[in-house]
């Protein structure tokens, strides 16, 4: 398969020792619609060759963040840098980036490939480049035989490779996603996120992507930002984000937590980390109220006799589902390892 030369390329071959530079620099961002805030003050860099995911709910400043890098929108306050220099106030045809959004946004009276190469027209790319690179990308995408189809003839998977390539023809030095993959079923969601992790590995661009589904972050994601109320609450690599949150709102959104307080503590132990155990046996004691019966896992809701409740998830090596089910209104006693436990403090109050 050929892979796409892209112009940013050579700066990932620079010395190993050599710090990773920042592709996007965002300093200082605020962004207000009417009386919203949408963003509030924001610092980020998100460094060269990595895929950077933005994960927050609905309305927390994540695809506005992603507009202000696209030039879609422009700051009230604070700069854009892309490889160094400011173009906050440029246009987007002046910024080395290009989107790809859910809808698609095909042209539905062209053929997919001059769908792809609509960007390289407008820029004059000549006729036979302009071919050599529509191939490349359909190519890139595993899709060499469709250029003569139009949108409609396509499945939903294949309009989103579409996308992607005609994002990708242009040889970005920032791919820009925003929520791609959330009209597709679950299987063919799944099957795209090895897809995206394939391409960006493979052409070595920086990808920003916006979606609101932990689990998509954490399987796709070098590093994640969480986004709550127009503020950034958190940055770090998966493995930080879920297992070290800084927070009640990072712990309870980024998967499901347990939030505890004890001797003064207080802290978040993930479901999976807790051991179900007889009465006695473990630290703290209490009585499951609920069962519910996952297939490969059972989740546990137990009440616990000192205070509040924890969830616990156990995977179904042995058990079966009237196994699962007989420990509803049992006595029992739960127990972790010190090092799963991780501090965090409440959300800061918002003005």
């Amino acid at each position: 398969m050929p892979v796409m030369e892209v112009e940013s390329a050579p700066a990932v071959a620079e010395a190993s020792n050599a710090a990773p530079r920042a592709a996007i620099r965002l300093a200082g961002l605020r962004k207000t619609y009417g009386d919203v805030v949408a963003l509030a003050h924001l610092d980020l860099e998100v460094r060269q060759g990595e895929f950077f995911t933005l994960l927050g709910p609905s309305g927390s400043g994540k695809t506005t963040t992603l507009r202000l890098i696209a030039g879609f929108e422009q700051p009230d306050a604070g700069t854009v840098e892309l490889d160094g220099v400011d173009v906050s106030r440029r246009p987007p045809y002046a910024r080395d980036v290009n989107t790809v959004f859910q809808d698609y946004a095909l042209f539905p009276h062209m053929s997919i490939a001059d769908n792809v190469g609509y960007g390289l027209r407008v820029a004059k790319v000549p006729r036979p480049e302009r071919a050599r690179r529509i191939a490349e990308a359909l190519e890139l995408v595993r899709l060499p035989d469709i250029g003569d189809r139009r949108p409609v003839q396509l499945s939903g998977g294949q309009r989103q490779r579409v996308a992607l390539a005609r994002a990708l023809v242009n040889r970005p030095r920032a791919l820009l996603l925003d929520e791609p993959l959330g009209a597709l079923d679950l299987k063919l969601r799944q099957e795209m996120q090895l897809e995206l992790k394939r391409l960006q590995a493979e052409l070595r661009i920086t990808f920003v992507y916006v979606t609101h589904d932990q689990d998509e972050a954490l399987g796709m994601s070098d590093r994640i930002g969480v986004f709550s109320e127009g503020r950034l609450e958190q940055v770090g690599t998966p493995g930080e984000v879920y297992e070290q949150p800084v927070n009640d709102f990072v712990a309870g959104f980024v998967g499901t937590s347990n939030v505890l307080e004890r001797d003064g503590r207080r802290f978040t132990v993930r479901p999976e980390k807790i051991r179900l155990l007889a009465p006695g046996e473990g630290a703290e004691a209490g009585t499951v109220r609920e069962v519910v019966y996952l297939g490969a896992v059972t989740r546990y809701i137990v009440d616990l006799d000192a205070g509040g409740a924890l969830t616990v998830v156990s995977q179904n090596l042995t058990t079966t589902a009237e196994d699962a089910a007989a420990l509803r209104g049992r006595a029992v006693s739960l127990s972790w390892r010190p090092d799963s436990a991780a501090e965090i403090e409440p959300k800061e109050e918002r003005p």
